[in-house]
């Protein structure tokens, strides 16, 4: 729970504030860039939400933070409810895609995935374990199939899988991260999942690195290549590269002809381009990725 005795010294006075003990994940700014910003080393509060919208979003930025870092000021709370907020909870992206939210620790706030399908759900990476969640879940028809995109980001999937006898997938070369996973990918060929999911080994940020693809429409990217609200383009990073850039490099170039129209990942901003200019955008970033230094 978010202390005021420690608030982030940058936060503008008003309902709404963080503490010191955030990581600066990034994930408040994602779903509530209007009121979030960052000063370099924490998130902080740059304007207080005006409106019930702004007001939804900063809540659901307080729930969804790993840290517990942002609170609100008693006495002050007006209109919209931190329990509308919450049952708002896994937030719909577009069609049977949702964002969980409740983001752990374990994956730095990373973002995870729910997808309903008719052959059964799947989450896609980890949210931290929740009681909300689990009933969303449960009256949604519970989950099938955990794919773990690569190590940062299993979080709670081995509870998630115990509690709705789900299967885990993740690479053999990260699977020291879940070693009793259900399911495991080898090498580096496209291996179809059921009706409408292909995974894609992308080695590079990870050595067992992985995609999943689902429908044509939507690729779950983990920490591979995100949308940079800052550039305004795709992008990776080599300083968050931890096992191979030239192999994340070729990874990349093998994703050139996929037809995808969503990027969706772990962390950083989400994006939705027609598939011919996301053709166009992974190539440009395919080409910033080879060029040296």
């Amino acid at each position: 729970m978010a202390n005021a005795k420690h608030k982030v010294k940058d936060n503008v006075a008003g309902e709404f504030f963080v503490d010191t003990t955030c990581i600066d994940c990034d994930t408040c700014r994602e779903l509530a860039p209007a009121t979030f910003a960052d000063n370099g080393e924490h998130s902080y509060v740059r304007t207080q939400p005006a409106g019930d919208a702004e007001r939804r979003a900063a809540l659901h930025a307080l729930l969804a933070c790993p840290t517990g870092s942002i609170g609100t000021e008693r006495g002050v709370a007006t209109g919209v409810t931190i329990e509308e907020a919450r049952a708002d909870f896994p937030l719909p992206i577009e069609g049977d895609v949702s964002y969980c939210g409740f983001t752990s620790e374990h994956s730095f706030g990373g973002s995870s995935y729910f997808v309903r399908h008719a052959s059964g759900n799947w989450l896609v990476d980890s949210p931290r374990w929740n009681h909300h969640l689990e009933k969303r879940f449960e009256e949604a028809g519970g989950i099938a199939r955990i794919f773990l995109t690569h190590r940062d980001d299993v979080a709670d999937a081995a509870r998630w899988a115990e509690r709705f006898g789900a299967s885990r997938v993740i690479h053999e070369a990260d699977l020291d991260a879940q070693p009793d996973a259900e399911i495991v990918l080898r090498g580096l060929d496209d291996v179809a999942l059921g009706q409408d999911f292909v995974a894609i080994p992308t080695p590079g940020h990870t050595a067992g690195h992985a995609v999943l693809l689902h429908r044509d429409r939507y690729l779950f990217t983990g920490d591979h290549v995100w949308w940079s609200r800052n550039r305004k383009r795709l992008w990776a990073s080599r300083a968050v590269c931890w096992y191979d850039w030239g192999a994340q490099t070729k990874s990349m170039e093998r994703l050139v002809d996929r037809t995808f129209e969503w990027i969706l990942p772990g962390h950083g901003d989400r994006v939705h381009l027609q598939s011919g200019e996301m053709r166009r955008a992974v190539a440009e970033l395919v080409a910033t990725m080879s060029a040296p230094g």
